[in-house]
């Protein structure tokens, strides 16, 4: 269906309706962006705003990204049709030789997307994930061996830059309902084959992993990982938020590569945690692992001179060489000093 015509009200309308307005994602009169790959997920995501343009006032445009690779052959096209025939402006960006890889086109269709908004100045960038991606997501990262910030899993916004935010609407929607709205509504979907291409992990997990436990453990398993992600998600909000002020609390500008103890250890481990980690991403040139955490943490209650072992700093010295640190305990104090 490429010469699109607004439908009735249906109980998808309603449910995202209700969505919209319970999580305040897109407000009225806005300029949206939507991500539209041509698949199911983000065709149904396409029609409902489109449909429900009319009550919110929105101005709905499409952003597509090609990423020139065989299975890609004319998806731009198709999209381009589609977004012509609801009369919706078409955003395109294509790569340039990039990796067949899912980190290197899912890092590249956000840099892309990005582009796109800043350019045509969309303060919303909406995308299709749904609750499937969401339980995909939990299941992955906690086999790769997340914290919870990888198990929260996808959140209904974030933002990409200090003016544009994402927004995934249909986190309540299953993959097997954007289907059921797509065949509803004839939608023409293009079957991406890269999402059945097993080199991929998460293409393993939707084909092999998932049916595995809904068939012998949970036929609601994505529901319920869902649901678990959004119980994180509200949990990890209120942690961040709390060991944000005690962050602040024991560093000081006087002291740049120092950090308190007397003041976090009052707090309970998981707050020390994250307060670790934060100190640590000031000083490391990459992620604090869970070892570097827990080595800092140690020093909380530590003897006196007590030290970690080296961090890789990232920093070099004169002569281009690079420097390693450790923290060390003196007093009230954890500082970090140079490796000598």
């Amino acid at each position: 269906m490429t010469n699109g015509t607004k439908q009735n009200w249906t109980l998808f309308h309603a449910r995202l309706h209700r969505t919209l307005r319970q999580w305040q994602l897109l407000p009225k009169g806005q300029s949206v962006l939507v991500a539209v790959s041509g698949g199911q997920d983000s065709l149904c995501l396409l029609k409902l705003l489109w449909d429900l343009q009319p009550k919110w006032k929105w101005q709905v445009a499409i952003a597509h990204c090609d990423h020139r690779w065989s299975s890609d052959t004319g998806i731009a096209d198709h999209v381009r049709q589609i977004a012509q025939g609801w009369d919706l402006p078409f955003y395109l960006k294509t790569a340039n030789q990039l990796r067949e890889t899912e980190a290197a086109a899912r890092e590249w269709r956000y840099q892309a997307l990005t582009e796109i908004a800043q350019a045509r100045g969309f303060s919303i960038l909406v995308t299709a994930h749904t609750k499937s991606d969401r339980a995909e997501t939990l299941l992955y990262n906690l086999i790769r061996g997340a914290g919870t910030e990888g198990l929260q899993a996808l959140t209904w916004q974030r933002p990409l830059t200090s003016n544009i935010q994402l927004v995934r609407p249909l986190l309540n929607f299953s993959r097997a309902e954007t289907y059921q709205f797509c065949q509803q509504f004839q939608l023409p979907i293009w079957d991406d084959a890269a999402n059945q291409n097993l080199n991929y992990a998460r293409s393993r997990i939707r084909a092999h992993v998932i049916p595995y436990l809904q068939t012998h453990f949970n036929p609601q398993f994505e529901t319920a990982l869902a649901q678990t992600a959004e119980v994180l998600r509200a949990e990890v909000e209120y942690l961040e938020d709390t060991a944000s002020q005690i962050f602040q609390q024991a560093t000081t500008v006087t002291v740049p590569e120092g950090l308190n103890r007397t003041v976090v250890r009052s707090a309970p481990l998981a707050l020390q945690r994250r307060v670790m980690r934060r100190f640590l991403q000031q000083i490391l040139s990459s992620a604090p692992t869970f070892e570097q955490i827990e080595e800092l943490t140690h020093l909380i209650n530590a003897p006196n001179r007590s030290r970690t072992s080296s961090l890789p700093t990232g920093a070099t010295d004169k002569k281009q060489r690079k420097l390693t640190s450790y923290a060390e305990v003196e007093g009230d104090w954890i500082l970090v000093k140079n490796q000598e």
